[in-house]
C-alpha cells in the first residue's frame, strides 16, 4: 500500500509565478520613479535635434520653406511652413506643430553664433513689420508671426544655437545644446563639448 504522502515546499510552477509578479511590480515601481533632471534635459535636446533633421529633408525633398519660432516666456518651440497666406504652423509625420518643455526646463535660442552678432544686428527679432498695422486685417487669417530660424528648401538653415537647460541654476552643467552651423549642419553637444569647441 502506498500512502500518499503530501510534499513540502513549492512546485516550481507556483516559484515562476512568484518570480513573475515580482518582476511585475519591480517594473511598476521603476516606472513610477522621477526621471533625473539630467536624462529629461538630454532627451528635449534630442527630440528637436531629430526634429530639425527631418524638416531639413522635408523642406528639400518636397521644395517647402519651413522656419522654427523660440518662445522662452512659454517655455515652447513652433514649427511653420511658408505658404500663400504666410507663415503658418505646421505638423509633420508624428511631430507636433507646437512643443512645450517641462516647467523644470528652458530653451532660448542664440543666433549670436552666426555672421550677424547680436550687436551687429539691424532689425530686432521676429517681424520686420509694425504687427499693429495689420489689426484691420481679418483675425482668422492672420498669419503667425514669422520664424527666427529659416528651413530652405536650398538646404539653408539661420545658424545659431538652441539651448535646452534646466531652470535650477545649481544644475547648470546639464544644459545641451542643438547648434547649427554655417554650413547647415546641426550638431548636438553637451555643455562640457560646447565650451570646449572654440578652444
Amino acid at each position: 500500500m502506498h500512502s500518499k504522502r503530501r510534499q513540502l515546499g513549492f512546485t516550481l510552477l507556483e516559484i515562476m509565478l512568484v518570480l513573475v509578479l515580482l518582476s511585475i511590480s519591480a517594473v511598476a515601481v521603476i516606472s513610477t520613479l522621477p526621471q533625473s533632471q539630467s536624462d529629461d534635459t538630454k532627451q528635449q535636446a534630442q527630440r528637436l535635434y531629430q526634429r530639425l533633421q527631418l524638416f531639413n529633408e522635408e523642406a528639400m525633398l518636397a521644395g517647402k520653406d519651413f522656419g522654427i519660432r523660440v518662445d522662452e516666456a512659454k517655455k515652447q518651440y513652433v514649427f511653420l511652413e511658408l505658404t500663400s497666406e504666410g507663415w503658418q504652423r505646421v505638423s509633420l509625420s508624428k511631430i507636433p506643430e507646437e512643443t512645450t518643455l517641462p516647467e523644470t526646463l528652458s530653451i532660448k535660442l542664440d543666433l549670436s553664433t552666426g555672421i550677424w552678432g547680436e550687436s551687429d544686428r539691424l532689425f530686432e527679432p521676429g517681424s520686420l513689420f509694425d504687427e499693429d498695422m495689420f489689426d484691420d486685417v481679418e483675425k482668422e487669417k492672420k498669419p503667425e508671426k514669422p520664424p527666427q530660424v529659416f528651413i530652405l528648401s536650398s538646404g539653408e538653415i539661420t545658424e545659431g544655437a538652441f539651448v535646452v537647460a534646466p531652470v535650477n541654476r545649481a544644475l547648470q552643467d546639464q544644459t545641451w545644446y542643438v547648434e547649427v552651423k554655417e554650413n547647415g549642419q546641426l550638431a548636438l553637444m553637451d555643455v562640457k563639448d560646447w565650451n570646449e569647441k572654440d578652444r
